[in-house]
């Protein structure tokens, strides 16, 4: 899969693992470890987060097979989940840190085409997020791009 806004090929990421089955080696019972879930969401870690921490801590590679749910549904569950979801999270502080160089940079031009780009994902993710109901219908970006250029 190519890159959307530039000519190169995407980024390599991780791999899941292979075996989506229970491994032998993990002793934790889903009561166990839905309660680690909701103690980490209480704590105010991300679904993301709370995988990492599963996974290096624990040794529990999925959570799903033993649960039979993602995180972030028994996150939602137990009424820890977050009002904005973390991928939209992740690029409002993107778009934000990047804002605030801006701001002090006012020259650096190049980074001003990188804030449109990511406000053009912002307002993409947003859309399917309001389709999905994870977002109010109401809820509305306020680009800041105008005041920049």
């Amino acid at each position: 899969m190519t890159r959307l806004h530039s000519d190169r090929r995407g980024k390599s990421q991780s791999v899941r693992p292979a075996s989506r089955g229970i491994p032998s080696w993990v002793t934790y019972s889903p009561d166990e470890i839905t309660s680690m879930i909701v103690k980490f969401g209480k704590e105010g870690l991300t679904s993301t987060e709370i995988g990492l921490r599963l996974r290096d801590e624990f040794s529990i590679p999925l959570v799903k097979p033993f649960v039979r749910k993602s995180i972030t549904q028994v996150l939602k569950d137990n009424d820890l989940s977050p009002d904005v979801p973390e991928d939209l999270d992740r690029l409002l502080k993107r778009a934000k840190s990047l804002k605030d160089h801006l701001q002090k940079n006012r020259g650096d031009r190049k980074n001003v085409r990188s804030l449109e780009i990511i406000e053009a994902k912002i307002h993409r993710l947003s859309k399917y997020h309001k389709r999905e109901g994870n977002i109010p219908q109401g809820w509305k970006y306020k680009a800041a791009v105008a005041q920049l250029a």
